[in-house]
């Protein structure tokens, strides 16, 4: 089947709007009909050559998605034609002694690695296989996963808002919930306030806490965290002076959501002994962070997550149905819908901070 995708032909270049062909679903594989895709800093990454699972173009980008289902292939049993989905960005094998442990997120089943990598050959341009990202490849009109990956939703969600559940909104839930489990009545520190940050404010309301502190270099990114739910916000200078005026001795959970050495540092020294601090997003390889060993020295924790430590068939629906009843905001996260072809106008946007999701729609 031929369709339009988004094609990372080289780094540090924009993407191109090609016609590619995609496989038919093979035995245990769906394939979705792309509805909406979520433009996430991954993907950024990806373009300019930072991301661990990019090694070479071309590849499709986006992983972000929920569609339909179009086709599935042999033994796919749990959905089926016509279905509304989310794709999810790991599909457990159930079988591992990670997902045994409950510990779905760290699955070492034999299709996770190829998969995180790229997948199975499923996309070719002019003959030659085009990898997709983290086995999706949303910023197309079809992707082809495997079956796991799918999670059914409601037919009357709308794709748009949906779709954010696959990577912004429950890493950033999920970090709070699934990885620090924060209590109710505690103080929380969220430094960074992109598409991912909100969520973790967000998953900080859910969680009860009653101090959260929002902390950003861009001042209207601090008004938005406002609106979901931070009762202070921080233009970050001397973050560790700065928490401490508001919360003697630090706060009790810090979330870092940029991904960057200096700023988890300055994050972990922010909490109060015995605190924990969490590292939401994901820093370049091979990057070195100097911390203050006197402040582990005082049962202070650091932390790391993979996209909120999900369960995808279990979080997921808890997050859909979280939305519906009003409780996690989906529609204020999009700042802007574009069609497929603006994507390099969208990659643009988020690149400049402007945003806070772009959505592609279809």
């Amino acid at each position: 089947m031929l369709m339009r995708a988004a094609v990372l032909t080289a780094f540090h270049t924009p993407l191109e709007l090609r016609e590619v062909e995609i496989a038919d679903p093979a035995p245990g594989e769906v394939r979705v009909r792309i509805r909406a895709s979520g433009v996430c800093g991954s993907d950024l990454k990806a373009i300019d050559g930072k991301s661990p699972v990019v090694s070479r173009p071309p590849f499709v980008l986006g992983h972000e998605s929920a569609g339909v289902v179009e086709s599935t292939g042999p033994d796919v049993t749990s959905v089926k034609p016509g279905d509304h989905v989310v794709i999810a960005m790991n599909g457990p094998c159930g079988r591992c002694r990670a997902c045994g442990a409950g510990r779905f997120h760290l699955c070492t089943g034999p299709a996770r690695l190829p998969t995180i990598l790229g997948g199975p050959p499923r996309v070719t341009l002019d003959g030659a296989q085009v990898r997709r990202f983290i086995g999706i490849g949303s910023f197309a009109e079809y992707a082809v996963v495997p079956e796991p990956m799918c999670v059914r939703i409601g037919d009357s969600l709308p794709f748009d808002a949906v779709c954010l559940l696959a990577c912004g909104v429950i890493t950033g839930v999920g970090a709070v919930l699934n990885v620090a489990r924060v209590p109710p009545g505690a103080t929380v520190l969220v430094v960074g306030c992109g598409g991912v940050g909100l969520n973790v404010v967000q998953g900080a309301v859910l969680a009860g806490a009653t101090t959260i502190i929002a902390a950003d270099v861009a001042e209207p990114k601090l008004k938005l965290a406002e609106r979901f739910g931070a009762t202070h916000s921080l233009v970050v200078s001397d973050l560790p002076r700065q928490v401490g005026e508001l919360v003697r001795g630090g706060v009790d959970y810090a979330f870092d959501a940029t991904g960057a050495p200096g700023v988890l540092a300055q994050a972990f020294a922010s909490t109060q002994p015995g605190g924990t601090t969490v590292m939401v997003g994901s820093p370049p390889a091979g990057h070195p962070m100097e911390l203050d060993t006197g402040l582990l020295f005082a049962s202070r924790r650091l932390m790391g997550t993979q996209g909120g430590d999900a369960a995808p068939h279990r979080d997921l629906p808890m997050l859909a149905g979280q939305y519906l009843t009003g409780r996690l905001d989906l529609a204020g996260l999009i700042s802007e819908r574009l069609p497929l072809d603006r994507v390099n106008e969208a990659v643009a946007h988020v690149r400049q901070g402007t945003v806070a999701r772009t959505v592609i729609t279809f």
